[in-house]
């Protein structure tokens, strides 16, 4: 008996099931960009999208929300109704996405910030004069060597991030019992 399951591994290993079964997806047919398929009566491989399907990189609706621009010029406010619930969005995907690089208070000290050799991200504190939409817009489309996260972070929890990083940049330049705010270098 023992030597039955070997004897059925050497008979498997034999067969041609992986090759058949679970084949690679570069060996699997496939069209290039306008190849003609004899599959559609109209013989091309190239299918129109379905009415009402949207590319992902063309701005829908308002332009100012999906984009942080309208036409061209970088908005200065949120366009979103802002609470707690978007402020809590804002802190959690922050922590999660941005913090590493920025910093969890956005000064740009950060473990990742202290092993970059080519160029520090910025601290967010002391780019507080920049519009809304610049901010919306380094996350949505990368900004130096920071790459876009529009991947990680849907429309609403941009503009949260966003909304977050005011938050911080307002804390941080904040009155504390009449006394004026520490000057950055002190902080």
């Amino acid at each position: 008996m023992r030597w039955l399951i070997p004897a059925a591994g050497l008979a498997l290993a034999g067969c041609n099931v992986p090759s058949e079964f679970l084949q690679r997806m570069e060996a699997q047919a496939k069209y290039e960009y306008y190849e003609t398929s004899e599959f559609w009566a109209d013989g091309k491989a190239m299918r129109t999208p379905p009415e009402g399907t949207v590319p992902r990189e063309r701005p829908v609706g308002n332009p100012g929300l999906s984009t942080g621009r309208v036409n061209g010029v970088l908005v200065t406010s949120i366009p979103l109704e802002l609470n707690r619930e978007v402020l809590e969005l804002g802190q959690k995907k922050y922590n999660i996405v941005c913090s590493q690089c920025h910093g969890r208070l956005g000064d740009g000290n950060s473990v990742v910030a202290e092993n970059m050799a080519v160029r520090l991200p910025p601290s967010l504190l002391q780019i507080a004069q920049k519009p809304d939409g610049h901010f919306y817009a380094a996350i949505n489309e990368g900004y130096g060597v920071m790459p876009s996260f529009s991947g990680e972070l849907n429309t609403q929890e941009r503009w949260a991030v966003v909304a977050y990083v005011r938050a911080l940049q307002r804390a941080r330049n904040t009155q504390v019992g009449g006394q004026q705010p520490l000057p950055q270098e002190n902080r």
